[in-house]
């Protein structure tokens, strides 16, 4: 009797995976972008910076999935309060909700994203030296855009960005508080398996 109650526990479990693995309802995507800054932090003229995100998803339903993934972003700027040619750095790491749909019969859906983050600033001075890291803390970003399949497993994913971090930081003895919010156009490569 037990060993009937495990042969059918394994089968019902090896069925079950079998169609969690043929639903190819995991993808991986990495998106390289560019960041265009939408405020000065303190005397520092953000302006355009570049990254790159790597994130996981789940499909939880047929058109929504959850997503988890960590990110990088670099501002270079030319002068400011953390001397010339300094860096400014978030990452750390991304998590929420995405919904693709189908457009029509074109064979394209649509992409909206949203969620929090949970990242950190950091100041490089010109020698690469971190002088300020203002701690990690919640943000959130929105995203829409579109996924164009290239085959069965991959797509691409062109999409545009809001992001928001607010964190204080310490500058000469005093606790500034700073908004890092941006603009990132990216192009993401997806493999769903």
């Amino acid at each position: 009797m037990k060993k009937s109650l495990l042969t059918i526990a394994a089968l019902t479990l090896l069925t079950l995976f079998s169609q969690l693995y043929a639903q190819n309802r995991w993808s991986l995507e990495i998106r390289p972008g560019v960041d265009y800054a939408t405020q000065e932090i303190a005397d520092a003229d953000l302006g355009m910076g570049l990254g790159a995100e790597l994130t996981i998803s789940y499909r939880l339903m047929p058109h929504l999935a959850a997503y988890a993934g960590w990110s990088y972003n670099n501002f270079a700027v030319n002068q400011s309060f953390a001397g010339p040619d300094a860096s400014f750095e978030e990452t750390g790491y991304t998590f929420g909700f995405q919904f693709i749909h189908p457009i029509g019969e074109s064979g394209l859906n649509y992409l909206v994203r949203a969620g929090g983050t949970y990242n950190h600033i950091e100041i490089e001075n010109n020698d690469g030296d971190i002088i300020i890291d203002s701690g990690h803390g919640l943000g959130w970003q929105a995203e829409a855009g579109l996924v164009i399949p290239l085959s069965e497993k991959f797509s691409l994913l062109p999409s545009l960005r809001y992001r928001s971090l607010n964190r204080d930081i310490e500058i000469e003895n005093v606790i500034t508080s700073v908004d890092l919010n941006y603009l990132s156009v990216g192009v993401g490569l997806s493999w769903s398996f």
